[in-house]
């Protein structure tokens, strides 16, 4: 077991002072088996009133509502966890669905069906080539085998970027421009799968990478300690993939792990749009906003 801390700071500065809109947060992550939440603090200036809710994911959701105008709107969620996340683990999977192909039990469909289907159009089905390259010419595929393996192989073919505007790449023009941040990544990799039929979800939570940890190097940590790990120091998105007898397994395709032994899951959602951790509108001009700032640490203790 590990013990975790997650400061996420979020501030938004106007040129002068602006009304709020309902603001919608996504930072608290669900108690499990393997992630259980010990602490948890929200401060947001301008005060607000705040509610809870779970969505349609039984993600847990706040809703701020504002009252006062402000320059400057100030988010900062901290959350402490106890993490008990595996690496490269051994599924044990349902002995019929230890090799690819194979068909999810008839009662299990109708759950699944929504995280099977493919939400972007790939006429020419190049996603389709890439990920058929990966089975096993005339016979059967260990499934665990496939999963690893396609997940090694997207960030040794592409690259890995960093873009904080809005929106999310669809698979294929992930495949055709080479390269993407972990949500294009991620995005990328649900279309793969879904394209092999097998139920696919995405992910947003926090990466831990030790070479970012203050706590381990006695000061703000170095960046460049660790080029292998990537997406740290940001919020991370990944997949996980239903296997039966195994449920849903963590697969993090920008870094080529499997399980979760450095994951954070905060929000499971069918697509990304539904796992935005934090949304929301102000009343005023558009040059009114002046900028955006994104402050991530996770460190252990």
């Amino acid at each position: 077991m590990r013990q975790l801390t997650v400061t996420h700071t979020t501030v938004y500065r106007y040129r002068q002072p602006v009304r709020f809109g309902e603001h919608r947060l996504m930072f608290r992550p669900r108690d499990s088996h393997d992630l259980r939440l010990a602490d948890s603090a929200l401060t947001i200036s301008p005060q607000a009133e705040v509610r809870w809710l779970h969505d349609v994911f039984s993600n847990s959701i706040a809703i701020a509502t504002f009252e006062e105008p402000a320059e400057e709107l100030r988010i900062k969620s901290r959350i402490v966890i106890e993490h008990f996340g595996l690496e490269n683990p051994e599924f044990v999977i349902e002995p019929y669905a230890q090799t690819y192909p194979f068909s999810y039990p008839a009662e299990e469909i109708p759950d699944l069906g929504r995280s099977v289907e493919r939400d972007y159009p790939d006429p020419d089905r190049k996603v389709d080539a890439w990920v058929k390259g990966f089975l096993s010419n005339g016979g059967e595929t260990r499934t665990q085998d496939l999963l690893v393996n396609i997940t090694k192989a997207i960030p040794e073919q592409f690259t890995y970027v960093r873009r904080h505007s809005l929106g999310t790449q669809t698979p294929v023009e992930t495949l055709e421009i080479g390269s993407g941040t972990c949500r294009d990544l991620a995005m990328f990799m649900m279309g793969a799968v879904r394209a092999l039929g097998l139920a696919a979800r995405f992910v947003s939570g926090y990466l831990y990478d030790p070479a970012l940890d203050s706590t381990l190097t006695g000061g703000d940590g170095d960046p460049a300690a660790d080029e292998g790990i990537r997406g740290a120091g940001d919020t991370h998105a990944w997949v996980q993939v239903y296997l039966p007898g195994a449920g849903w397994v963590e697969f993090d395709p920008t870094n080529g792990l499997v399980g979760g032994t450095n994951l954070i899951r905060v929000a499971v959602a069918r697509e990304p749009h539904q796992a935005v951790p934090l949304q929301g509108s102000y009343f005023g001009a558009p040059e009114d906003f002046l900028e955006m700032q994104v402050d991530v640490r996770v460190t252990r203790g």
